[in-house]
């Protein structure tokens, strides 16, 4: 394990009100990510050393703070010292939420994964989003699964685990899964969603998508011609299922309506129009807009 920067100072948190009774603040600071928190305590301005990070004089209440203080300091840097022998990754939100109590309450990957699928699905029930996109969402949300099993033998991990190796190592894994670039890139976009809900949770303090490149690769898109689509129309597939499935394509083709439109059509969206004939009067899933 790489060795890792750590910094560790308290401080005077200036006053709304410009008065001398100040809190006392502590700040971590990880490989130059830092993370503040207050220590509850007030202490005079003019009885503070801001190099030390200490108060000053020899009275019974300074010397009982700078001891509390220097309880702080080393209990953190005690359990730093413990993350570090376990190969734990070492971050400034961890050292926080250590000082505050807040170990116990870890947060994985899968776990955040399955919270926002779990929200997106309830808000499919409202009409926010096709159940396509959820049913995308826990696809990568599988594959995010497999490759960890895959890569590091663990169903799960924490986000603070998360780096840049993870991320090219995971488009690699879905690419040799013979998925195309276009198809790996929608589960990594869809995981890195996830990634950001944490970062702004606070679950991670370094983005892993920070240095990843990956770009989307334009496929020409060659139209049937009026030969081809005739074929498929006079095909005699071996099942009755098969034949449904062209006929709802064939549909498409000549409508032009995406397949979850076909999917939500009814008979009452047919209805004539002003020149007599009969026209589908819907509403579009994707943009909302009439047809």
């Amino acid at each position: 394990m790489l060795e890792n920067s750590l910094g560790i100072t308290f401080f005077l948190k200036s006053s709304a009100n410009g008065t001398n009774e100040r809190f006392i603040y502590l700040r971590i600071t990880v490989n130059g990510v830092p993370k503040e928190t207050s220590t509850k305590r007030k202490w005079n301005l003019n009885r503070w050393e801001q190099k030390t990070g200490r108060a000053t004089g020899n009275k019974e209440d300074a010397k009982a703070l700078n001891f509390f203080l220097y309880s702080i300091e080393m209990k953190i840097r005690k359990f730093a010292d413990q993350l570090v022998e376990k190969e734990e990754s070492l971050t400034s939100v961890k050292l926080i939420n250590f000082i505050l109590g807040k170990t116990k309450q870890r947060t994985t990957i899968l776990q955040e994964f399955q919270l926002h699928n779990d929200q997106m699905l309830a808000l499919v029930k409202k009409g926010e989003y096709a159940i396509g996109t959820h049913v995308r969402f826990e696809i990568s949300k599988n594959h995010v699964r497999d490759f960890m099993l895959f890569k590091y033998n663990v169903k799960d991990m924490e986000f603070t685990e998360l780096n840049f190796e993870f991320v090219k190592d995971y488009e690699f894994y879905l690419k040799t899964k013979n998925n195309s670039n276009n198809t790996a890139l929608k589960y990594i976009t869809n995981f890195k969603k996830i990634v950001l809900i944490a970062m702004d949770k606070e679950l991670l303090v370094t983005d892993p998508f920070k240095r990843f490149k990956c770009r989307k690769i334009k496929v020409p898109k060659k139209p049937l011609t009026g030969f081809e689509l005739s074929l498929l129309e006079k095909h005699k597939f071996s099942t009755a299922r098969l034949g449904v499935v062209r006929d709802v394509f064939v549909f498409q083709c000549y409508t032009g309506l995406a397949y979850i439109d076909v999917f939500n059509l009814r008979r009452s969206d047919i209805k004539e129009g002003i020149d007599g004939e009969q026209w589908i009067l819907t509403e579009r899933k994707k943009n909302r807009k009439s047809n």
